[in-house]
């Protein structure tokens, strides 16, 4: 299988349109566009009854001790794990393409709602579930997705990996809400292809590239 995008190329940048969060000088981040990026694929496996789109961000601090501290920077050595910001399955086997914004456009505080969504997908709870639990103005259930938003004092990059599962089955035996972890256990029998793209993001100044 292949993947591409409109939006962004293999291993370069994702533009703000398509982050949760963008560089801000006096409050070190905004809001940003929070739009899905255009994904399309290609050279799928016979047999396919649907797709599975998930995003990650494999580099997110194990520890949060550091983590948007005016005084010091999330070390580059510290252990990172994965944070989920896309969970989308039950796509129709006929669909090879997501234009950009068709699932998200803008940042909706407590969450989009889910998990059914357009053509008879379902979309999971991505974690800014979790991360935004104990904040009054924000806690919900973010279902769908909710774009790049790393810590901009992190001294590392991060990686957002895009992936498309095409799969043996028309459903995932999912009732109610689930997680990107709940997907990736129930796909693993069913994988019949994937293919992966990655954009990079990050909100430290220090990292900046200037234009």
């Amino acid at each position: 299988m292949k993947l591409t995008s409109n939006s962004f190329t293999d291993q370069g940048g994702i533009p703000e349109r398509n982050a949760f969060g963008k560089p801000d000088g006096q409050n070190h981040v905004a809001l940003a566009g929070n739009a899905n990026p255009h994904l399309a694929w290609s050279d799928v496996p016979e047999g396919t009854k649907s797709f599975a789109v998930i995003c990650h961000d494999p580099d997110v601090p194990s520890k949060p001790d550091d983590v948007n501290q005016a005084d010091r920077e999330v070390p580059a050595s510290l252990p990172r794990v994965d944070f989920y910001h896309w969970v989308l399955v039950d796509i129709p086997p006929a669909t090879t393409e997501i234009a950009e914004g068709a699932y998200s456009d803008g940042i909706t505080p407590r969450g989009k709602a889910g998990p059914l969504s357009l053509d008879g997908t379902r979309q999971g709870i991505n974690d800014f579930t979790s991360w935004f639990a104990a904040d009054r103005d924000m806690n919900g259930d973010y279902f769908g997705y909710d774009g790049p938003c790393p810590p901009w004092n992190d001294a590392i990059p991060h990686r957002y990996i895009f992936t498309v599962y095409a799969l043996d089955v028309a459903e995932l035996p999912f009732e109610g809400k689930f997680t990107g972890n709940d997907a990736i256990k129930a796909m693993q029998d069913h994988i019949l292809g994937q293919a992966s793209i990655a954009g990079i993001y990050t909100l430290n100044p220090r990292l900046i590239v200037k234009k």
